[in-house]
Formats: C-alpha cells, structure tokens, sequence
C-alpha cells in the first residue's frame, strides 16, 4: 500500500481568548490612573481625591452644569464616616480633600458622590452614559507640610490653570473657599489646626 503524507494542521488559535498578542487587561493609557490596591488610610490623615470627567463633555464650571452638580456636592456632607473638608470644580475635574474612617469608606464615599454627580449631570444635559472617565485618584496626607499644599493646590488650582499669580483675597467662586457651605467641618488635627502653622 503506497504510504500517503501526513497532512500538517496549524493548531493556532486564531479566535477568540487565549494567550494570544493583546490578550488580558490593557495597559494603562497615559494620564490614567493605574488599577493597583489603594493605600491604607488611617482616619486621622486627609486624602487628595481627583476625579476626571470623560472627553467631550461639557465643562462643569458652565452655569449649567454645576448647578446641576451643586446637590450632589453638598448630599456628601451627611455621611458620618466620610467627609469633604474643602473642594474645587474645574472645567473637566473635581478637587476633593476628604477625610474618611478607613480605605472602605473612603471608595464608597467617593463612588456614592461620583454617582450623584453623574445621574445629576446626565439629567441636565439631557444625555445617557458614562460621566467620569477613571477609578479616583488618591494620594493620603500625612503631615502638616503636605496637607498645607494639598489645600492651597485645591483651593488656587483654577487660577494655575489660567497662569494666574494667586493673591491673598483671590477666591475661585466654585471652590470652598468662596463657598464653605459647600463641604462638612473637618475633624482631622491636620485639617483643623496642623496645616495652618505650615510657614
């Protein structure tokens, strides 16, 4: 019997999953804030929260929009462990200095507010979707120095943003230094006295 030649397959996967070029969670763009476990947070240390809307939306500091928004800021002074001691609106970002009892209350605080803020802004804006565009960014204050410049960055951050020199009675209207109404009183020693004696 004449011997006929093994055919030879390609067992490649070419579909759908497996391991494979591009394959898993994708890289994270530039600018995005990475998906790692969030640091431990003790409740005597302040955090700097940024969340970031997605492209193309309109800005918040429009007339429209923050009075949109204005509730929701305002709803997040009722939560006993999770507080905003000061924030600022900027055209496509918020601003946020809280405190919070711990990581876990800290995540819901931001995620419950996040949520008001978009369900808010959707119903003005007359659209469905996505409003911010990442998980928070975070970064815990420790010490006097550093919640002292986390404060002046959030409370001056509009006038940087236009290349503006601060001056001392200069306020952004849509941050709680015009507006203390806005955010709950703070309880950290940091934020109630420490970061004041910072020279």
């Amino acid at each position: 019997m004449k011997r006929r030649d093994q055919l030879a397959f390609d067992l490649r996967y070419k579909g759908r999953g497996g391991p494979r070029k591009g394959a898993g969670r994708p890289r994270n763009r530039p600018g995005s804030v990475p998906h790692l476990k969030r640091p431990s947070l003790s409740r005597h240390h302040p955090v700097h929260v940024t969340l970031r809307l997605v492209p193309g939306l309109e800005s918040l500091r429009s007339r429209q929009c923050y009075r949109a928004v204005l509730p929701a800021l305002t709803a997040a002074r009722e939560r006993d462990d999770f507080r905003v001691a000061h924030l600022s609106v900027q055209s496509n970002h918020l601003h946020l200095i809280a405190e919070a009892d711990d990581r876990g209350a800290l995540s819901r605080g931001v995620q419950g507010l996040a949520i008001r803020v978009a369900k808010s802004l959707n119903a003005a804006l007359g659209r469905r979707g996505k409003v911010f565009a990442e998980r928070f960014h975070m970064h815990v204050l420790r010490s006097v120095r550093e919640v002292a410049n986390a404060v002046d960055y959030v409370l001056a951050n509009w006038f940087r943003h236009r290349r503006r020199e601060v001056g001392i009675d200069d306020l952004d209207r849509l941050s709680s230094a015009a507006d203390p109404s806005l955010v709950a009183r703070p309880r950290t020693w940091l934020l109630r006295v420490g970061w004041t004696a910072a020279g």
